[in-house]
């Protein structure tokens, strides 16, 4: 073989190397729903923008927003007869000074930031718990949400935490089937024949705050068994059937509480009500016939007094279609669960690598909030911040720039709708956080998910900053007496 072969073939090599690597490079993002890393021959040569646009958010995070929401919020204060101009003037001042003691960090997860014309934004929440306090009722808390609280991760140590200060036990509503059933370790979960809809997925039903209608088949059944992980949820004092649709169903409960193995009418209704059983309650058992036109939301397994805490996850949601929410079927289930607290948990599958401006998201989200409030205007609304989330650069995992600048979206939303907002981002330690949290095991190595272990660091953060903000509700109380 001469050397001009040799040459010839070493160039033809070369060639369709090059070929191979620039095919790779053109690949999409993601093919089947996997995320694939590009080949890059000219990654080290390319100027990257990134460090300067996450240096540019960080700077907008920290400075104070300026939009107009005091028109906002004094129309709608000016609508109630609860908040004078003096006790504003006062709470105002009594914020400020609070403020004025915070270190940088605690506008980063530690405290709560409240928007709303007087610092008003979580009096009734509060007001609810003192009560509780004293045994004298319930607090409602929804945490509506996407796969980041699935499962029931920072949910159920947040819930643990505020029962065990308040009173209170049980997981709260459970939807009825589920298909993340075998991942909840808060309850032990079983089912068979419902078919399931989904607010994500199907516009021929009105749907609620759990985003999810069952339709029972002949037979249909749902078993739920109490756990030890936490103490407050060993055993509860009342079962309670939520649902929205029956003509002549009939339902048997066995649990440990009964031996009765008779089917019972249930209620005829159109519209969101509950059947509900007391005692106590370990495991329950439910079966349905006679089922046609049977549509079921799940099984509340809760106290009568204290804090009850409804994980309402729905993969995949934006929060956006929260506008979607039927205003009737919403006051039914006001009427029977009345919410003190509704806790807005989105963000991971809006923020993206192609987008650093969500002004669009802002604007529909400040709408979404409104209509949370008309459908529910018994609750006060907490609006949680996008939490970490890293991609990897050149073999390094960072925070994607995107998610500072959505973070600061969320802020002004919160801000725009003169609700309360807390910064998971910040509480997990802010830029680059998600690698820790990875390296101690308390996310998954999607660097996007938490473990429990990690969603007990945030559910634990968020009691720490309730109780915080709580201590200048009961000053603010206390100056204006």
């Amino acid at each position: 073989m001469n050397k001009d072969t040799t040459f010839g073939r070493l160039i033809g090599i070369l060639f369709i190397t090059m070929f191979v690597c620039l095919a790779l490079y053109m690949l999409p993002d993601t093919i089947l729903g996997y995320k694939i890393k590009k080949v890059d021959l000219l990654s080290d040569l390319r100027i990257k923008d990134d460090s300067v646009s996450i240096d540019q958010l960080k700077r907008k995070l920290a400075i104070a927003d300026s939009l107009l929401t005091d028109s906002i919020n004094k129309a709608r204060l000016a609508q109630s007869a609860e908040t004078d101009s003096f006790s504003i003037a006062l709470r105002d001042s009594l914020y400020k000074a609070m403020q004025s003691s915070w270190s940088a960090a605690d506008s980063q997860g530690v405290r709560l930031e409240d928007f709303s014309l007087g610092h008003v934004g979580l009096k009734r929440f509060f007001a609810a718990l003192k009560n509780a306090q004293e045994r004298r009722g319930q607090v409602r808390i929804a945490f509506m949400g996407d796969s980041f609280i699935e499962g029931d991760i920072m949910v159920a140590d947040f819930r643990n935490a505020m029962q065990q200060k308040f009173g209170g036990r049980g997981v709260g509503f459970v939807p009825i089937a589920s298909s993340v059933s075998q991942y909840r370790p808060t309850v032990e979960h079983h089912f068979g024949g419902w078919n399931t809809f989904s607010l994500l997925t199907d516009k021929s039903k009105k749907y609620t705050l759990p985003g999810m209608v069952f339709e029972a088949q002949e037979g249909a059944n749902a078993n739920f068994r109490t756990v030890n992980r936490y103490a407050t949820l060993r055993e509860v004092s009342a079962l309670k059937l939520v649902y929205e649709q029956n003509a002549n169903s009939q339902v048997q409960l066995v649990s440990n509480s009964s031996a009765d193995t008779a089917y019972q009418d249930l209620p005829a209704t159109n519209t969101v009500t509950q059947r509900t059983w007391t005692g106590h309650f370990t495991n329950a058992s439910f079966r349905f016939n006679r089922t046609e036109g049977l549509r079921v939301l799940g099984v509340s397994m809760e106290d009568t007094t204290g804090v009850v805490v409804d994980n309402y996850s729905l993969r995949g949601n934006s929060g956006l279609i929260l506008e979607q929410m039927d205003p009737s079927r919403c006051e039914a289930l006001n009427a029977i669960r009345r919410y003190d607290l509704i806790v807005l948990q989105y963000g991971l599958n809006v923020v993206s690598d192609e987008m650093l401006h969500y002004g669009w998201y802002r604007q529909r989200m400040v709408q979404v909030i409104k209509h949370v409030q008309r459908c529910f205007p018994n609750a006060d609304i907490l609006l949680l911040g996008v939490s970490d989330r890293s991609r990897q650069e050149e073999g390094t995992f960072k925070t994607m720039p995107a998610v500072l600048a959505l973070l600061h979206a969320q802020r002004q939303i919160a801000q725009q709708a003169g609700v309360c907002f807390w910064n998971v981002f910040g509480a997990m330690g802010g830029e680059n956080s998600m690698v820790r949290y990875v390296d101690n095991n308390w996310a998954s190595k999607d660097y996007t998910h938490l473990s429990f272990r990690g969603g007990k660091e945030i559910g634990m953060s968020l009691f720490k900053a309730v109780l915080i903000e709580k201590q200048f509700y009961d000053e603010a109380e206390k100056a204006l007496r």
